[in-house]
């Protein structure tokens, strides 16, 4: 679905990303992973366009993705970032609904769209006609995958979806998007610190260092078959669950 081939990325002459060359499969899970400023969020807004890279190329679905092409690749990706990232004078719905109006949705389409994406994410219908300062945490997080959602996108993109949550809220949202993402099929990008969700999430980790790639492959590969010893401590430190051998 997405190719990065030897693509860097440079903010004011200190190297953020890169070279960096990753595979990106259809209808699969992958998460990035690492340590804060590796290069994770620069990575998934090169995915979209939001930045364009300084050397090299990404494609989305065999079409690069530059100036000319970008919104036409994020009308077909969600994105959804921490606390949902929602416009705080929009209702939920209004946030839900936003680009879909903009393209010129009726009103009978986007009123049958929110109702299904709300009972697909266990929004509460009397929650739609809320401001963002009237959810809880949760609540929004919802809110801004259903804003994902809309157009029904080819791939989802989430940057740190739940790292803003308390432990109880987190771990009820870690089963229920799961869930979500095998029912819908959907190509996902997920980005996390936390390798007990990587593990929870992914067919495939990407695990970065210093804006490079350090490894990739199943979790049960960076618990049991790590190429590098930054490896072993990343895993270590995390002190997560144990993942068992195999793929």
């Amino acid at each position: 679905m997405f190719a990065l081939t030897g693509v860097s990325k440079v903010y004011t002459g200190r190297p953020a990303l890169g070279p960096v060359t990753l595979d990106v499969p259809t209808g699969r899970t992958t998460v990035l992973i690492g340590p804060s400023g590796c290069g994770k969020s620069t990575l998934i807004r090169l995915l979209i366009g939001l930045v364009e890279p300084d050397a090299g190329t990404v494609t989305f679905a065999g079409t690069p993705v530059v100036p000319g092409t970008a919104r036409a690749v994020r009308l077909r990706t969600g994105y959804v970032i921490q606390d949902g990232g929602l416009f705080p004078h929009l209702t939920a719905r209004g946030n839900v609904t936003l680009m879909a109006r903009h393209l010129g949705w009726d009103r009978a389409r986007l009123d049958a769209r929110v109702n299904e994406l709300a009972g697909l994410t266990r929004f509460p219908p009397d929650g739609l006609d809320r401001f963002p300062a009237q959810l809880s945490g949760g609540q929004r997080q919802r809110v801004g995958l259903m804003r994902a959602l809309v157009l029904d996108p080819d791939a989802l993109l989430l940057d740190e979806p739940l790292g803003a949550l308390d432990p109880l809220v987190r771990a009820d949202l870690q089963s229920e998007l799961r869930d979500i993402f095998r029912a819908l099929g959907k190509t996902v990008v997920l980005v996390t610190h936390d390798l007990g969700e990587a593990a929870f999430f992914a067919d495939k980790v990407v695990l970065l260092r210093d804006g490079q790639i350090v490894q990739q492959g199943t979790p049960a590969d960076l618990w049991h078959r790590p190429v590098d010893p930054f490896v072993t401590r990343f895993v270590q430190a995390q002190r997560g669950p144990e993942v068992p051998a195999g793929d």
